[in-house]
């Protein structure tokens, strides 16, 4: 393995990996990188061989005692040759002391049981164009309101997100609703949030997370208007198979299972309020 080097990520880098991730079929979002850069600039971390990329993956750290493992991909024309274990390795150093999470895609899973990680659940990701008629605008006969999220105390958005992720995750939080192209609506009954959703331009389907909903007919609302802000409303949805209200309802909305990952942790997973996340954030940041 002579001239491999390992660093962190540069702006190019980070679209090189998104770049990456695309071609293996990921569908990532076209500006994720930057709300992902805020969360932990450190933890993004490319292998190079003579200079040429030839691996990456993302190491993400949240709090004291909670991270996260990503894009971990090797470029194709140097798998096989050992680049891609040492670049895990140092990803896994990097969260050394922390219950780590990943999404494992399928194929990967048997080496994640071997690493010490644990299924939690099943993100399935489900896709297409809803069918039936959305909510009217309004509060509807559920007594909610879905409302544009970037009207509300952010500290509001914060705490409620908290419900659903293990550490507060603030500055990812902020640039993920805020930024151009995306849009985040929150649904909120007697000024408490009882949904949030983003959706975001993908070079595939339109990718909506988190979605978060304290009931079915929450979810449906926010996932109806949400589709409203994309291009031709194809979306996508990572949903955890942990929550059945949540499989349930995008089946029934016409979505169909095009996508899997594990959810896998290496201790104990986290206690989060499943019943209430129909969709997670991100496969690359949890």
């Amino acid at each position: 393995m002579t001239g491999f080097e390992i660093t962190g990520a540069s702006a190019a880098d980070m679209e090189l990996m998104r770049t990456w991730a695309d071609a293996e079929g990921w569908n990532p979002g076209d500006s994720d990188r930057f709300a992902f850069a805020v969360a932990d600039p450190g933890g993004f971390l490319i292998g190079r061989v003579d200079g040429e990329p030839a691996a990456c993956i993302s190491a993400v750290r949240y709090g004291s005692g909670f991270g996260f493992i990503g894009f971990y991909i090797a470029n194709p024309s140097f798998r096989g040759q050992g680049y891609g274990i040492r670049l895990w390795h140092a990803g896994m150093d990097r969260l050394a002391g922390r219950l780590v999470g990943l999404d494992g895609v399928v194929e990967q899973q048997d080496n994640y049981r071997k690493s010490g990680f644990l299924p939690a659940w099943n993100n399935v990701r489900h896709e297409g164009r809803l069918q039936g008629a959305g909510p009217g605008r309004g509060t509807g006969a559920g007594g909610f309101e879905v409302v544009d999220a970037a009207a509300l105390p952010f500290g509001l958005l914060a705490a409620y997100d908290r419900r659903f992720f293990p550490e507060a995750r603030d500055s990812f939080l902020s640039a993920w609703t805020g930024l151009p192209g995306r849009t985040a609506l929150a649904a909120v009954r007697d000024g408490r949030i009882e949904g949030l959703g983003v959706v975001r331009p993908c070079s595939g389907a339109s990718r909506i997370g988190p979605l978060y909903a304290a009931t079915p007919q929450v979810a449906a609302a926010l996932l109806h208007r949400l589709a409203e802000h994309t291009p031709d409303g194809v979306v996508a949805v990572d949903v955890p198979d942990a929550n059945r209200a949540a499989t349930e309802l995008v089946a029934g909305l016409g979505l169909v299972p095009v996508f899997e990952a594990a959810r896998m942790y290496t201790g104990p997973a986290p206690d989060l309020e499943l019943s209430g996340l129909y969709g997670v954030t991100s496969l690359e940041l949890g």
